[in-house]
């Protein structure tokens, strides 16, 4: 009759750091999910915080519409780059010419 009992402590044993593994496990889902939520809710009041502030600054807080105008600005953008460009250029020639001039005076 030893064995039996050896065999039955032994599965007690089992069950008993089964159990306190799973209860363990419990307790690690339990405070992740509770992190979750704090998580998720954080995150809603930030995205509202963000869409109040786009629709503020932009008129519309609609993902696609900013994408647009984020769009039309960029171009916006090259366009006045290029006209910056282009006035920088014709001042560079325009004072290449002044030298030129004042050097041809000077000799």
């Amino acid at each position: 009759m030893l064995p039996n009992k050896g065999n039955a402590a032994d599965a007690d044993n089992r069950l008993e750091r089964e159990l306190a593994g799973l209860k363990a496990e419990y307790e690690r889902l339990r405070d992740d999910k509770v992190r979750t939520e704090q998580d998720l809710t954080h995150l809603t009041h930030q995205l509202a915080e963000l869409e109040a502030r786009a629709q503020a600054d932009y008129g519309t807080s609609d993902p696609e519409a900013l994408r647009q105008l984020l769009a039309q600005k960029r171009e916006e953008n090259a366009r006045l780059v290029t006209e910056y460009r282009q006035h920088i250029a014709g001042v560079r020639q325009d004072l290449e010419a002044v030298e030129r001039e004042f050097a041809g005076e000077s000799s």
